[in-house]
């Protein structure tokens, strides 16, 4: 397994490369969840490159990216046992040569300042700048995202197609502990029974998909679900019902709805979704 420590080697590397080539981009502290994500880029590409970077354009005033769990010898021993062929582990530097403040940024309209994008300002704008960036030197023809961060999924995807760039998007279903907890870099920061009060969001999600089957009542569906997890000791952000293609508000017309649920447990933020096709369609 090579490893790139910066853009040079990366681009030395990528010269050499004759075969497609996968893109994994992570932030590191690597769990079932995103090896995941690395399996299917095996199944597509004959060489696959993970790239580690807590990325701080992407972090708001207050939020943990000095405290972001970082295990990067650790990560790129489990990288080593798959089978991956680098791992590209870039200074912020290499990233932002002119720094944070003078740096080109990429914005995808409509999608970036909804959802969790309305309570964390330029979040999503530092997604898409550092993926857009990633694209650039890595140049790869597929890259693989899990689909337990949906918006931001989304986000990459017409990012990806609004600046036409050579790269087929792959979104992979979310990695789940037994209770249903969406794997997360950032359980690590629950406790014991925090970890088994999380669950319930999933369980959430699974009431939310019965009740589409019977009813198209959003508001109605909604409200009673952020009362539920309200009652488990949440403190909600959000529970939504959306198009899943743009994440618009659903009608009962759409073919497929997502619902997506944000909630806190102490100081953790929680983030998961699950699909619904639309029987009543």
């Amino acid at each position: 397994m090579r490893l790139l420590t910066n853009l040079a080697r990366l681009r030395q590397w990528r010269a050499q490369q004759s075969r497609s080539v996968a893109l994994v981009p992570t932030m590191g502290n690597l769990h079932q969840g995103h090896l995941s994500l690395v399996k299917k880029a095996q199944q597509h590409a004959d060489v696959v490159v993970v790239s580690i970077f807590v990325n701080p354009m992407q972090f708001g005033a207050g939020e943990d990216l000095e405290s972001y769990p970082r295990t990067l010898s650790d990560d790129k021993e489990a990288l080593s046992a798959m089978g991956v062929n680098a791992v590209f582990t870039p200074q912020v530097s290499d990233i932002y040569p002119r720094g944070l403040a003078a740096q080109t940024q990429v914005t995808v309209p409509g999608i970036s300042d909804i959802l969790c994008g309305a309570d964390r300002a330029g979040h999503f704008t530092g997604v898409a700048t550092v993926v857009c960036k990633l694209f650039n030197m890595v140049q790869p023809d597929v890259a693989v995202f899990g689909e337990k961060d949906f918006q931001q999924l989304q986000i990459i995807r017409l990012m990806t197609q609004d600046l036409s760039l050579p790269v087929t998007v792959i979104g992979v279903p979310t990695a789940r502990e037994k209770s249903g907890l969406a794997l997360s870099s950032r359980n690590g920061y629950l406790n014991a029974e925090q970890r088994q009060q999380a669950a319930a969001i999933y369980q959430t999600l699974q009431d939310i998909a019965e009740r589409l089957n019977a009813t198209t009542d959003f508001k109605a569906i909604e409200s009673k679900a952020e009362e539920a997890l309200t009652g488990a000791g949440f403190k909600v952000d959000y529970v939504a019902i959306r198009n899943a293609d743009d994440l618009q508000k659903p009608t009962p017309a759409d073919k497929r709805w997502v619902v997506l649920i944000a909630a806190r447990l102490g100081k953790t933020r929680l983030i998961d979704n699950l699909q619904v096709v639309n029987k009543h369609a």
